[in-house]
């Protein structure tokens, strides 16, 4: 799609902004169609220009890290209870872990965190070893990168906050929007609409 059409939104949904006493998120929503969702659904990264917003991080590690909130294994069974896990899952955006731990931590938590999308990847949550360095490296990564979840005929992603400048959203916005429509089974024709909003406020369509 034209960088022209998402610049054009852009500025529209800076007209509309009824001045929240906040920094509100811009959100790019994109319908689908001819989608099918057992079949096409599809989970993946991109890495974007711009920070959207810092992510409450939270580690599965054999030790207690300075740089993340930590659950260590012996802390998995204080888990148990699922309104224990749904509680986790609403605290935290991202979850990484010792890559020797996850067998553990899927059995721990894999049944919430796997639906919210949130268990440990190869992609962007497993690490090999617990030093600062390691942690760090994956923490910046993390903040560069938004997960984008295409699992059903409308799909919604923050792009940026209300703060940053038109050209910082509108390079956000190209970079995830050209990932997402690579990922889709027939590209741009199963693209049947989009729109951009600020989170508060009405969409726009591009």
């Amino acid at each position: 799609m034209e960088e022209e059409k998402f610049l054009k939104a852009i500025k529209e949904i800076r007209k509309t902004d009824k001045k929240r006493n906040f920094d509100q998120t811009i959100d790019l929503i994109i319908n689908l169609k001819n989608f099918n969702v057992k079949k096409d659904s599809f989970t993946t990264f991109v890495e974007v220009p711009n920070k959207v917003k810092e992510k409450r991080v939270a580690g599965f590690f054999e030790k207690k890290s300075d740089l993340v909130d930590t659950i260590k294994q012996e802390e998995f069974p204080a888990f148990k209870e699922k309104k224990d896990l749904k509680k986790l899952i609403k605290d935290y955006d991202f979850f990484i872990a010792n890559a020797k731990l996850m067998p553990a931590v899927a059995t721990a938590f894999g049944r919430v965190l796997g639906p919210a999308g949130k268990m440990p990847s190869p992609q962007l949550g497993i690490i090999p070893v617990e030093n600062p360095e390691t942690i760090n490296a994956v923490l910046k990564k993390i903040n560069s990168n938004v997960r984008v979840r295409v699992k059903e005929p409308s799909v919604k992603v923050g792009i940026g906050k209300q703060s940053l400048t038109d050209e910082q959203i509108l390079r956000n916005v190209s970079v995830i929007y050209k990932k997402i429509v690579e990922g889709l089974p027939k590209k741009e024709e199963n693209v049947k609409s989009v729109l951009i909003k600020l989170c508060m406020d009405k969409p726009v369509r591009v």
